[in-house]
């Protein structure tokens, strides 16, 4: 069962996440031969305030 973790920061719209998520099962069936009922996709989104380039929040950015 393949599990695929993506984590990005918040913002994106929910029909952008949700294509992302099919698209990334999609390639993972076609690549590795899993059935798409045994992959799992998680995206966590990450507040920009909780992500930093070295010592500068992606908010302040």
């Amino acid at each position: 069962m393949p599990i695929i973790q993506i984590m990005m920061l918040e913002g994106r719209e929910q029909e952008t996440i949700e294509q992302c998520i099919r698209n990334v099962a999609r390639t993972v069936h076609e690549s590795l031969g899993a059935p798409l009922s045994s992959i799992r996709v998680i995206v966590n989104e990450v507040p920009k305030n909780h992500f930093a380039v070295g010592d500068r929040l992606k908010s302040e950015m």
